[in-house]
């Protein structure tokens, strides 16, 4: 009798403590934001971390570790343990511009699987409000007048707005100093104030600031107008073609995270991104949601990857 009462007890004791019994998530799960407090990647991991924790029953951490243009952060997550606690906001130019543009101590798609896409957002060319330029057809006549007038802002180079400014420039046939910052938060800041004259912020980071009057809309660096600003012209609109960079966001963990446990984040990412009070808050920002399968994300980050490498070549951009 003892010995039939002894083995199931051991039994349970054992399914217990094996590893496999582990629900996930066990412990709060750290998202980690490759940019500074402030930016529009931080704001977009923030809006869905609230739901994200309440889906999975667990508290969510968002990390900002600025630096490095996303390098910093990629690599951390690279290395993390793969068991889906440790989290990481990717975007365009973590996971294609920046590997275009340079070696790195980490590979966008071999250290990497892709959670699920979170949206698009247009990029948006914006001055100083105070800035004496009327329009891009102005600004290019003033910095041929007199090159390096003008200095333009960027999240670092390797990120979005540095390779839009660049493009902007072999295509408008200008030149314009670039200042690297840690982040779109700093840049935009120093822009607002004066610092810089000019920069290629994705909408969703520029739109509250261009609605504030703190920033003037220039052009949309895209195939299209933007809904949230009708009034304002593509750069294709405004005589300069050849500069269309839409910025793109998503969810990854580190390479070799069980399969499970991705499905399980890419199902639960969905279900946020189908919710309206988070689609209400993300479009106000300028940016569209869209959310996909881990496939698709993969995907996206090789193609997006060989199209940078292509950039990089034609207009013989550095990392210096």
């Amino acid at each position: 009798m003892l010995k039939h009462l002894i083995a199931p007890t051991l039994a349970a004791t054992l399914a217990a403590t094996a590893p496999a019994a582990h629900a996930f998530p066990d412990k709060a799960i750290t998202i980690v934001v490759p940019t500074a407090a402030g930016g529009g990647n931080d704001a977009m991991a923030r809006t869905i971390a609230q739901k994200l924790g309440t889906l999975l029953g667990q508290t969510i951490v968002i990390d900002n570790r600025a630096g490095a243009n996303g390098s910093i952060a990629s690599e951390f997550v690279a290395r993390a343990p793969a068991d889906g606690h440790t989290l990481m906001f990717g975007y365009i130019a973590t996971h294609s511009m920046n590997p275009a543009l340079q070696k790195l101590r980490y590979d966008p798609v071999n250290d990497f699987e892709p959670i699920g896409l979170v949206g698009y957002s247009a990029t948006l060319m914006v001055a100083n409000a105070n800035v004496p330029v009327k329009d891009v057809k102005d600004l290019v006549a003033q910095l041929k007048a007199k090159p390096d007038k003008y200095t333009y802002a960027s999240a670092g180079n390797g990120t979005a707005p540095h390779f839009a400014a660049e493009l902007f420039k072999m295509n408008a046939g200008v030149v314009m100093l670039g200042v690297p910052y840690k982040g779109s938060a700093p840049a935009v800041s120093d822009t607002i104030g004066g610092q810089t004259q000019f920069m290629f912020p994705s909408l969703f980071t520029a739109l509250p600031h261009v609605k504030a009057g703190k920033l003037k809309a220039l052009a949309v660096a895209g195939p299209k107008r933007s809904a949230s600003l009708p009034d304002v012209p593509t750069l294709k609109e405004a005589g300069v073609d050849g500069v269309d960079v839409m910025q793109w966001y998503g969810l990854f963990a580190p390479a070799r995270t069980p399969k499970p446990i991705v499905e399980q984040l890419n199902k639960a990412l969905n279900q946020i991104l189908n919710d309206k009070d988070i689609i209400k808050r993300i479009e106000d920002h300028g940016a569209d949601v869209e959310s996909s399968t881990p496939e698709q994300l993969g995907a996206l980050v090789k193609s997006e990857l060989t199209k940078w490498k292509g950039v990089v070549q034609k207009a013989k951009l550095t990392a210096d």
